[in-house]
């Protein structure tokens, strides 16, 4: 039995859309008479999400609160001993979300027909990335499900919440940078034209400051399409350069080298690298598999390439530890602890540990650098306010000057 999206139309000929379970389209249509509804459109989910997967769409999965809620009601449900597939259609009614409801009735399907868990979400890996299919394939294999979904809710909910923490405190950053932007772009392209004008009447020569904002604001009024339509050209430009692996290993490489950014950049890959590692290997993942997948969440190219490095050394016989600290790219910290994990043979929980310890890092530090950002914001803005009334004022000290 799969899921199916319909439209139809009733008696009165208005539009109804939904979500039916049946056989086969022809079954769902015949459902749907027997409401006494005329079937316009009946389209399985699955095949439907492929589509969507293979074309352009600005949405194309959950979004990580999302994820983090179904996780956690999947296994609140899987703990409380409700079966499967009755665990999947309580969540699918519970969420309001039309797309989220869609894709939790199409895994259930699978898993209606005889497929596992980890099988259904293979269907819709833009909702479920490869880290998470593995998880619960591993949790499916080794009979405990519900341990490991808990493991995966508090792992979403964590990122979900990191991420919420980053977008929160760039809120006030961004609109100051706005406001000043607005501002001053305000000031130039009205307020000094209009207050310096009545010095341009004049032979003498003006300040160099105020033929300088004059010129300025002359360049903000009468070009101003032509400064966005560039801006816009060389954001898109420089988006499309980086799809490239050429410049995007190269603007990654230089992220490793930069103050205070390397060690964000660093940590937040680090942090992402142990976390899921320590949730893979906690879950039964075979060492190098676990490896493998944790290599994906990497997003910095040179730190992802020495994982797959570290991950040669360790086919070979070498120590996870040894292997990373090699490419000297992950803190010493990290590899510290996972050294002093593979010795005590509590790897899971060194893993998990050095994953708490970057965040707590990468927090500290995030949080300095917009301490340091929202001050620095103003006076660059004061700043340049100032030059614009020491534009307007000097032609006034020179009055005199300019008179005679």
């Amino acid at each position: 039995m799969g899921a199916f999206e319909f439209v139809a139309l009733d008696k009165n000929g208005k539009e109804s859309k939904g979500l039916l379970e049946g056989d086969t389209p022809k079954h769902v249509r015949q459902l749907l008479r027997e409401r006494k509804l005329l079937p316009v459109k009946v389209t399985e989910v699955a095949q439907k999400e492929s589509r969507r997967q293979e074309s352009f769409s600005f949405r194309r999965g959950l979004s990580a609160g999302e994820l983090a809620l179904v996780t956690r009601q999947l296994a609140t449900l899987a703990q409380s001993g409700l079966p499967l597939e009755e665990a999947l259609l309580a969540v699918s009614q519970q969420n309001e979300n039309p797309r989220a409801q869609s894709i939790l009735l199409g895994v259930r399907s699978r898993v209606m027909e005889g497929h596992s868990l980890a099988d259904g979400l293979t269907d819709f890996p833009q909702a479920f990335p490869e880290l998470y299919r593995a998880t619960v394939a591993a949790g499916e294999q080794s009979g405990h499900l519900d341990a490991v979904l808990e493991r995966l809710a508090e792992f979403t909910e964590s990122r979900q919440m990191l991420q919420q923490q980053i977008r929160n405190a760039l809120i006030y950053p961004i609109a100051l940078i706005v406001t000043a932007v607005a501002i001053i772009s305000f000031m130039l392209a009205y307020v000094v034209p209009k207050v310096v004008y009545i010095f341009e009447n004049y032979d003498q020569e003006l300040p160099l400051l105020t033929r300088i904002m004059i010129a300025s604001s002359d360049l903000i009024r009468d070009y101003w399409f032509v400064i966005i339509a560039v801006v816009v050209l060389l954001i898109v430009g420089i988006r499309q350069l980086l799809k490239n692996e050429g410049p995007r290993r190269q603007y990654h490489h230089l992220l490793l080298h930069l103050p205070i950014v390397a060690r964000v950049t660093r940590g937040i890959n680090t942090a992402r690298f142990t976390q899921t590692l320590s949730i893979l290997a906690g879950s039964g993942v075979p060492i190098l598999d676990s490896l493998k997948i944790a290599a994906k969440v990497v997003v910095n190219i040179p730190m992802r390439e020495a994982v797959e490095e570290a991950a040669l050394r360790i086919r070979e016989g070498g120590m996870i530890s040894r292997s990373l600290a090699a490419s000297k790219l992950f803190p010493p910290m990290t590899t510290h602890l996972i050294a002093s994990g593979e010795a005590s043979g509590k790897l899971e929980e060194m893993l998990s540990r050095a994953a708490t310890n970057q965040e707590r890092e990468v927090d500290g530090l995030i949080s300095t650098m917009l301490g340091i950002m929202q001050p620095l914001l103003v006076i660059v803005m004061a700043f340049i306010v100032l030059l614009i009334v020491l534009a307007i004022l000097l032609p006034i000290f020179e009055i005199n000057n300019l008179i005679r």
